[in-house]
């Protein structure tokens, strides 16, 4: 029998590609664990758009 996980999927978005006014956004998708990870992921990922390493927070 599969055990029942406590990772889930979740949604990364740009903040400065957010403040800027730019067309578009910059998300990516990760997964993490529910239990050990409660607070929200801020992580630095590439923004394609701007061209360079961002923060990127997790969204709702």
């Amino acid at each position: 029998m599969a055990k029942k996980g406590n990772r889930v999927q979740v949604i990364m978005e740009c903040t400065e590609h957010k403040n800027s006014g730019m067309p578009g956004t910059s998300r990516y998708i990760t997964t993490k664990n529910k239990k050990t990870t409660t607070e929200r992921l801020e992580l630095k990922k590439y923004n394609s758009i701007l061209k360079r390493v961002t923060v990127h927070k997790e969204i709702k």
